[in-house]
């Protein structure tokens, strides 16, 4: 009796240490939940933050080389001979045509031609002649300065006009006015479209480009307020947001938004992005859900174990054969949730691996688009400044432009090598890898010109993995270098296709084949500076080090013309067995 008693006394204290320790995991479970929460949502909240500053400082890298590039223009316009002449003697028949010659060359919406009284007396548009702007602030301000003024002026339709003006002066006497309006569709090119809300706030804080059209010539807090009204459904979704750790800087259309602010060196303008942050949340639930999982299945075995010394009491000795067999059912079933669970686990590490790979991409691309654009943009301006000094017979001054272009040059190619430099790794990069994931990527970094473009993507891969011996970035480069050729090989193409091919074998065959009109030149086509594009689409150095990065792989990048139209690239590189991977 004393026994029973004691044996009961030390169950019943197990029972209380097996509750207890339910207890501790629930509770620890809740804190390690929401530990990860406020840590993930940083993490992820970081890395959209710089892909967003990345491709906000592009956008005000190619306003600002826009602007520029206008700037220059009355200044070389008000030297013109033909125009100095046309003011001083009134006679404005060839006038027009004149800036007509200039428009398609600079880029810009429109040229103007006032006298000293602010009639229109030449112009790129036949409305604007005889139009007077004597009222006009651009107008004064020109009359007013010895240098090219900038005006922002908004129209009568809510459309705002971007002008360069700079008074046109022979023998210290004032003849006119020479104005050039911006084109703005230029100004916005690349963000107005995008998944992004981008405006441009001038030194008033007035909104004078927007990719929100209804938001020009707004403040900031008015914009963001515009039609919208929150409502106490809202209210408390966004304090819910705020309580799980996914902060927002603004709200748009019930929306939260992550705001980034950048200036612009011109008349004390900043340029403002609002970017969705609603895929940090889902990434971040994805994490979380794993955990719960996990803490689900120990608090299952507990409840379990608890279950079964409950059972063990009260079944008789000839079913214990039948509780092992439900058991080892139990545990098939955990263990076929363990391994989904690792399944999921190794899903949400690529998706963070992809995460940083695009945050480096965007920075990078941001650098080489800041370093590249400006030499670029003041070529094409000494390219038109002595285009205009060899039509009047000025072939000294023209000379010293293409000095600055040739020095311009210099600089861009010091720049290309300092990223050559940059980029090359040595063999200690080289490690196993499947050629199949690197297709998979390689498509993904090309999705944007996939949707620009109405293209049939065929894709032949194995279901098995297929391993080589190499460095994956560069792999993609060289892959990624073939399929935008393909993209430009088929445009004109009734129904341009591309077909991927991945053969595995003795040798790894990767093919690239497109629909389009072939190759010209086989035997040059892999040498540096050979192109087949229009000058300016590319700089024929693509397949040249396409080419050179394949051999270091210890393959071959051939090409050939298929028999029914088209060409074929194919990557040739040797395999490693499955044991030799393993052992890596």
């Amino acid at each position: 009796m004393i026994g029973a008693r004691k044996s009961g006394s030390r169950h019943g204290k197990g029972r209380w240490f097996l509750r207890l320790s339910i207890l501790v995991v629930c509770l620890f479970a809740l804190i390690v939940v929401y530990v990860s929460n406020q840590f993930l949502t940083q993490r992820f909240a970081s890395a959209i933050v710089d892909r967003s500053e990345a491709r906000l400082s592009l956008y005000v890298t190619n306003l600002t080389s826009e602007l520029q590039r206008n700037s220059v223009v009355p200044q070389l316009l008000a030297r013109s001979p033909e125009l100095v002449t046309a003011l001083a003697t009134r006679d404005y028949t060839d006038s027009s045509a004149h800036l007509v010659s200039f428009v398609a060359e600079i880029g810009s919406a429109s040229l103007l031609l006032l006298d000293r009284d602010g009639v229109t007396v030449a112009a790129t548009a036949v409305g604007e002649i005889d139009a007077r702007h004597a009222d006009d602030r651009f107008f004064a301000d020109a009359l007013a300065s010895d240098q090219t003024v900038y005006t922002t002026e908004r129209g009568p339709s809510g459309q705002y006009r971007y002008v360069f003006a700079r008074k046109i002066v022979a023998q210290e006497q004032v003849l006119g006015v020479i104005a050039v309006e911006v084109n703005s569709a230029l100004l916005q090119a690349g963000w107005v479209g995008g998944s992004e809300v981008v405006l441009v706030l001038d030194g008033a804080g007035q909104i004078i480009m927007s990719s929100e059209p209804s938001w020009r010539g707004l403040t900031e807090p008015a914009a963001l307020s515009l039609n919208h009204k929150v409502t106490i459904s809202e209210g408390l979704r966004r304090a819910l947001r705020a309580a799980i750790g996914q902060n927002a800087d603004a709200y748009l259309r019930g929306e939260a938004m992550l705001r980034h602010e950048a200036r612009v060196p011109h008349q004390g303008w900043k340029m403002v992005s609002f970017t969705a942050n609603a895929a940090v949340r889902t990434q971040v639930n994805g994490i979380l859900a794993l955990e719960v999982m996990v803490f689900a299945i120990i608090l299952a075995v507990m409840f379990w174990f608890m279950s079964r010394k409950t059972a063990s009491r009260l079944v008789f000795f000839q079913r214990e054969s039948a509780e092992l067999r439900a058991l080892n059912r139990r545990l098939q079933r955990e263990v076929a949730e363990r391994e989904k669970v690792e399944q999921t686990l190794q899903v949400a590490e690529q998706t963070i691996a992809q995460s940083s790979k695009l945050a480096a991409l965007g920075e990078m691309s941001a650098a080489v688009s800041h370093e590249l654009n400006q030499p670029l943009a003041a070529m094409k301006t000494y390219l038109a400044g002595a285009r205009l000094l060899l039509q009047r017979e000025r072939p000294e001054e023209a000379m010293s432009s293409f000095q600055r272009i040739d020095d311009l040059i210099e600089r861009m190619g010091a720049i290309t090598r300092q990223l050559k430099s940059y980029a090359r790794k040595g063999d200690d990069a080289f490690e196993p890898m499947d050629i199949r994931a690197s297709v998979s990527t390689a498509l993904a970094m090309m999705e944007p010109q996939l949707k620009i473009r109405d293209v049939n993507i065929i894709r032949s891969l194995p279901n098995e993995p297929v391993m080589v011996l190499g460095d994956r970035l560069r792999l993609e480069q060289v892959i990624v270098n073939l399929l935008r050729n393909a993209l430009d090989a088929t445009k004109g193409a009734s129904n341009p296709t591309v077909e991927i091919l991945l053969v595995s074998g003795h040798t790894i065959s990767l093919q690239i084949r497109d629909n389009g009109e072939g190759i010209e030149d086989l035997n040059a086509l892999f040498e540096p500076f050979y192109t087949t594009k229009q000058p300016g689409d590319g700089t024929g150095l693509g397949l040249a080090i396409s080419s050179g990065i394949v051999s270091e792989l210890g393959g071959r990048l051939t090409a050939r013309n298929a028999v029914d139209g088209g060409a074929i690239f194919e990557v040739q590189l040797p395999r490693i067995q499955h044991e030799a991977a393993a052992a890596e």
